[in-house]
């Protein structure tokens, strides 16, 4: 029987062929168009591709090129080669073409109905025997190379209309009929699905797999998600053909015996599957994918889904309708997190249905089939454009070019939908750009694969990031190109774009820009000796993975180094430090091999990187006729390094064996011309608790977080240190780090304190000039000094001390400011900046914070929706689901609750610029807009807490808890006086906290009875929407499918305003009211009415969690801290406490042959200040200086008794001879008197005698007696 029908069947076909009429569509196995070997399956899939909004991997062996070849799986023991670009446009005449295998049954090319020697499971219609699929076969299969291209070579995977149950009809299912159009399918394993996973499906008749109940009724054409979500059901389906279908008839000539219908197959556990089948399956699955979908080349499938729809007509059709008839297959593959769909079309002879328009006789016309995906539950979708519900729907068949197959299409459907093939028939401004890897380092040379147009061989490809300027790209095949990153001077999400020819930049995507010291690390030290001055050995390590998979590849070792000597920084290279080296994955650098080295020009290079790469490029094969193949250099860069193990021996040379001295001089020398940027940095808390609570302007130190890198190397003994999340106007960054004591660690106490510096690491813009490019002007500027003045010298060094008392000195907390809080949660309560506490339950969307001057603009608004029903019914109460941020001219950054059953990846949705971001690597956990970061906190995987931090200090977090969302917003002081909405106006007065838009105030509530008056009077008055409100402003949410402000406002909804259980809670549910004194240990009014209105016991847990942190967060930013700011160490001395508290007391000591000396205790006074030392100023000295210092005191004792009795003695003697020269004087002056007498007497005496002499001639003997009596009386 069997031999007859394989011989009409062949008579058949030689009669179509003969006649020359065109070939069967239906046939499956096609003659390639091109044989070629496309051996490198991703160049660079460390990453999942990017596109708007498309989630990444979470696999972090990130590196920047794939390997030349497919790395051999432990399931496999060949070398795998690619698909081969088969043509299944150009079908060939079954009996012309020797290279034709009329679906090949082993040699002998029959439809077998058992088992034989010639079984092939790819191409048979008859399924394997169950026992096989268990596992319970033989031998363990070994697939080779040849039989993987062969099936790969084959466009239907496999489906069967026998054996394989005992009903002995494969995987066709015969519930399906135009009555009962689908069936329900256990998978018994989680399959992924728009953010949603799912263990069942229904398959249907009329084209797709369903996860949720459709509409009562369809409108044409097709809108998803349904907008009247939740009045009417809006179904979660992936559909590869959505229109209304019914079994058609097999064709005339027809080959394939399989009857008409659909066709189920479910494949799991693949992975430890030894059966033919399942190996085979596992291998063609695992490499279509890799090759099809960029940033796939890790996934290994675990289970997989093959439907398959055979002659199905359209609904509706007349007469011969049923022979018109079109076939598809979609496959779904899965390793429990991501799930690649796969939608082969191998015939499309009909579009549209009846209802939906189509004509009775050829299905043409009307709306055509919707082919895409839907979320449900009023989510996301996403509609495969432009083919569904248009009328090039047809070019299904000749489109896609998945592993060069005309008609296959591939996606990746598990968080977003990621087109996998390019499409051909769009045109545009701005069309997505689909590329794997997302991110690279700033340094360059991540390898970036592209799908977006249709590359044909010999097009140019222009690719252009950021600004920089433009770099070639290649084509590897019709789906896929490479673009190589240059090194760029930017960091976070950059425009990237590309070209063909001539044409526009018209494809364009986001690509995220890594700054060095946050890149993903893939060069790693083994110790810390790279830090040392002079280390013997310098041992390092990489994933030899990341560069190539052939063991024996030789590698290249070379050295980078950065310098700012004029406004444009240089990035250049210095030195090999190994050649031709083999690609083992270690390497252990030897100093001392570099003495003689002489790098002339280049000594003045402080810091820079490693970089390794391929000694040999790897040839990537393209379909080009003009170039067969692209060299690519794959290569990894390390984290920032110091240079001193490297330029050690040149430096001494040069400076001297104490050379870090020279160099730290010569540092301090420059840094003092350069201007001061302290004074506008933010004071940093007094304690640990004050930091983490203010977040609004500080978030976790990458180099010393306690929850992930407590290793602290520049701040040794620290607990963790906090940053400021955003660079100030002059760009640069605080530090605070914080002891085990939980209290601020000071640069003045020792040499790991905190310490300010210049740069930011994230750069200022324009990137490109000194002191503002992202990580290195920090380690230009503010890292090296640690090396050169403390790390490589001594702590009490002088220059260190300079470094740490003058240049970069800890600002004190004396005069820190903690932030203001406010916060919403339950079903909804506030807490205002003031302290007032109110419930109000809008619905819709609403302002939370609006600040009132443009100088500190900041925006904060909140949507509620209505909480889910209890089980007694409507629950007339709303939730907080949404909060949106912008501050001075920032993007709006929108944190949103995800639906309950798309939680168990990530929690909260982030959408930025209109793009939905993720955080689950550990180089995006920290992304920056220009004047706002985003990030979440290191220990968080889910996704779970996201803190928004802008520019002017303000801070955004929102938490999510079971489903229930909390936001707390943080207010530096600046913000006093400024805001107004539902949190109310922070001037420290409850009074005037309930301030409408237009500035007046409504009186606020006095207890919880008044819920109602505040509801209308205050919480309604604040309801936003898309229209410019010059009080308000205007909604900022992120739109998507139509959903505007009216789809959340609803003015008219009154919630329950009753407070209290026995209000709310009907008297006969007495057992309720109890219950729920029982949960609110509290006693929380909150908490009594959450669990009453909602009877979720999580809800009231959380509302008692939340108000209880809100009010913890208040207490830690009100507690003053009373510091007595900075009392310094003094040099070759210590501290018995680097405490700065009232009540501390302090001991001085000095090391070993030191001398204290001043006071040897301090004390930290309750008014904040140190006492007044009594012995002056505490200093050590040297033993010989002391000794000369009390010589000198000696000294000055002696001298200061001394010199005063000198001086005494000196002036009495000098007074005693003054007396003495007085009377000298005086006795000298009578003398002088006397003789001028004497002399005047004798001259009158003479003159007498003279006369007498001339008159009395006569009596001169009288005369001579008598003058002789005169001179006897004298």
């Amino acid at each position: 029987m069997d031999t007859k029908c394989f011989v009409v069947g062949l008579f058949l076909v030689l009669s179509y062929s003969v006649k020359g009429q065109s070939p069967n569509r239906d046939v499956e196995t096609f003659i390639p168009e091109a044989e070629q070997d496309q051996s490198l399956a991703q160049v660079a899939p460390d990453e999942s591709p990017k596109e708007e909004g498309v989630a990444p991997t979470t696999d972090d062996s990130s590196h920047d090129v794939a390997p030349s070849h497919p790395p051999p799986d432990k399931d496999l023991t060949t070398s795998v080669p690619s698909s081969t670009d088969t043509n299944n446009g150009n079908s060939q005449d079954v009996t012309s073409n020797r290279n034709f295998k009329l679906q090949k049954i082993g040699r002998s090319g029959k439809y077998l109905s058992s088992y034989g020697p010639d079984y092939d499971p790819m191409t048979s219609n008859v399924a394997p025997p169950d026992h096989d699929q268990r596992g319970y076969s033989d031998l363990p299969y070994t697939i080779t190379e040849a039989r993987l291209a062969e099936i790969r070579k084959i466009f239907m995977y496999p489906y069967y209309n026998e054996g394989g149950n005992a009903d002995n009809e494969g995987d066709y299912q015969k519930e399906i009929q135009a009555s009962t159009p689908q069936v329900h399918k256990n998978f018994n394993f989680q399959l992924p699905f728009f953010g949603f996973r799912y263990n069942y499906t229904r398959v249907s008749l009329h084209g797709y797999l369903e996860f949720s109940d459709p509409p009562s009724n369809y409108y044409y054409p097709l809108v998803f998600p349904v907008k009247d979500w939740p009045k009417k059901n809006d179904p979660a389906f992936i559909g590869i053909f959505f229109s209304k279908c019914r079994i058609g008839n097999r064709r005339d000539g027809e080959v394939d015996p399989r009857q008409p219908g659909v066709y189920f197959r479910l494949e799991r556990d693949l992975r430890t599957r030894q059966d033919r089948l399942g190996v085979e399956l596992r291998e063609r699955l695992k490499w279509d994918i890799r090759e099809g979908v960029i940033g796939s080349d890790s996934f290994n499938p675990k289970h997989a889904v093959i439907a398959t729809w055979k002659n199905v007509s359209f609904n509706g059709g007349f007469g011969n309708a049923l022979f018109t008839t079109n076939t598809f297959q979609m496959v779904l593959a899965t390793d429990e997190v991501f799930t690649y769909a796969m939608f082969n079309y191998l015939n499309l002879d009909w579009t549209s249905h009846t209802e939906a328009g189509g004509d009775t006789i050829r299905g043409e016309g009307g709306v055509t089939a919707y082919v895409g995906f839907n979320g449900g539950n009023g989510t996301r979708s996403y509609e495969y454009k432009p083919y569904s519900q248009e009328s090039v729907i047809r070019d299904l068949t000749a489109t896609g070019y998945a592993n060069g197959f005309k008609g296959r299409h591939i996606f990746r459907i598990d968080e977003n939908i990621l087109l996998g093939s390019c499409n051909k028939d769009i045109d545009g401004a701005n069309l997505p750009l689909v590329f794997a890897p997302e991110s690279g380092n700033m340094l360059g040379g991540t390898v970036v694969n592209i799908t977006g147009p249709c590359f044909r061989p010999d097009d140019q490809i222009r690719c252009k990031f950021d600004v920089a300027n433009e770099v070639p790209g290649y084509v590897v095949d019709r789906n896929r190109a490479i673009c190589v990153q240059p090194m760029l001077y930017a960091e976070g999400w950059v425009n990237l774009q590309i070209a063909r020819n001539s044409e526009p930049f018209k494809w364009k995507g986001k690509y995220y820009v890594e700054s060095p010291s946050t890149a993903s690390q893939k060069i790693y030290f083994r110790d810390m000796k790279i830090h040392e001055r002079s280390p013997s050995e310098i041992r390092i390590t990489w994933e030899k993975q990341n560069l190539t998979t052939n063991e024996n590849a030789n590698i290249r070792m070379s050295l980078w180094g950065y310098r700012e000597t004029t406004i444009r920084p240089t990035f250049v290279y210095i030195t090999d430090i190994a050649e031709n080296i083999q690609n083992s994955g270690e390497y252990t650098i030897i100093p001392s091999q570099f003495r003689t080295r002489t790098n002339e020009f280049l000594t003045d290079m402080k810091f820079g990187f490693l970089q390794i790469n391929l000694t040999e490029s790897i040839k990537v094969n393209t379909y080009s006729q003009t170039q067969r193949s692209i060299d690519v250099t794959p290569l990894v860069w390390s984290r920032p390094i110091p240079l001193g193990w490297y330029f050690q021996f040149q430096w001494e040379n040069m400076y001297g064996k104490n050379w870090p001295k020279f160099l730290c001089d010569d540092w301090l020398r420059t840094d003092r011309y350069l201007k001061n940027f302290a004074h506008e940095l933010p004071q940093c808390p007094c304690t640990v608790q004050q930091a983490l609570a203010d977040r609004g302007r500080f978030m976790p130190d990458f180099d010393c977080d306690k929850d992930t890198n407590p290793i602290c190397y520049y701040n040794n003994q620290a607990l963790h240190c906090v940053k400021t999340g955003a660079p100030t106007l002059e760009g640069s960054e605080q530090q605070c780090c914080y002891d085990k004591n939980g209290y601020l660690m000071l640069s003045y106490d020792q040499q790991w304190g905190s310490s300010p510096r210049r740069c930011h690491n994230l750069g200022k813009m324009p990137y490109n000039e000194a002191t503002k490019v992202p990580t290195l002007s920090q380690w230009f500027n503010d890292m090296v000094p640690k090396y050169l003045c403390c790390l490589w010298q001594e702590e009490q060094s002088v220059g260190c001390e300079t470094l740490r008392f003058e240049r970069r000195p800890t600002q004190d907390c004396v005069a820190y400011q903690a932030p203001g809080v406010a916060g919403v949660y339950g079903d909804p309560h506030f807490v205002t900046f003031d302290d007032v506490e109110y419930t109000f339950n809008g619905k819709g969307e609403f302002v939370l914070v609006k600040s009132r001057t443009q100088t500190d603009n900041l925006e904060v608004q909140g949507r509620f929706e209505q909480m889910d029903q209890n089980a007694y019914g409507e629950v007339r109460a709303t939730q907080l689901t949404s909060v949106v941020a912008r501050g001075n001219g920032t993007i709006a950054v929108e944190v949103r609750k995800r639906p309950m059953e798309a939680r168990w990846r990530y929690r909260l949705d982030v959408i930025a610029d209109g793009r939905r971001l993720y955080f689950d690597r550990p180089s995006l956990k920290f992304q920056h807009f220009q004047g706002v970061t985003i990030y979440t906190p290191t220990y968080v995987l889910n996704q779970s807490e996201v803190i928004i931090m802008f520019d002017n200090g303000a801070g955004v977090e929102v938490l999510d808890n079971q489903g229930y969302m909390t936001a707390r917003v943080y207010l530096p002081w600046s913000f006093i006086n400024k805001t107004v909405g539902l949190f109310g106006n922070w001037s420290f007065n409850m009074e005037d906290d309930f301030t409408l838009p237009d500035g007046s105030k409504v009186s606020i509530a006095s207890n919880i009875n008044d819920m109602e008056r505040v509801y209308n009077d205050f919480g309604t008055k604040w309801m936003i929407d898309d229209v410019l409100d010059p009080l308000k402003g205007r909604a900022l949410f992120h739109r998507e499918f139509g959903k505007t402000s009216s789809h959340y406002n609803n003015k008219t909804f009154k919630p329950q305003f009753l407070m209290t259980p026995e209000d709310i809670i009907p008297a006969n549910r007495s057992d309720q009211i109890a219950r729920t004194y029982e949960i609110c240990t509290t006693r929380m009014y909150e908490c009594y009415y959450d669990y009453a209105m909602t009877l979720n016991r999580d809800l009231a847990h959380f509302t008692q969690n939340y108000k209880a942190t809100i009010y913890q967060l208040k207490e830690t930013t009100r507690t003053k801290i009373v510091s007595c700011g900075v009392l310094e160490t003094p040099r070759f001395g210590r501290k018995s406490t680097f405490l700065f508290i009232p009540g501390t007391k302090v001991t001085f000591e000095c090391n070993q042959d030191f001398v204290l000396v001043g006071d040897p205790r301090r004390e930290c006074l309750a008014d904040g200040t140190w006492n007044i030392p009594d012995y002056g100023y505490t200093e050590c000295l040297r033993q010989q200086e002391y000794s000369q210092r009390q010589a000198g005191f000696a000294s000055g004792i002696t001298l200061a008794v001394v010199i005063p009795l000198i001086l005494v003695f000196i002036y009495l003697a000098f007074l005693f001879l003054k007396k003495k020269q007085q009377e000298r004087e005086e006795e000298q002056l009578q003398d002088k008197q006397y003789e001028e007498t004497k002399r005047r007497a004798q001259e009158a005496a003479t003159r007498k005698l003279t006369t007498a002499d001339d008159y009395n001639t006569d009596e001169e003997d009288n005369d001579s007696n008598n003058t002789g009596v005169a001179k006897s009386k004298y």
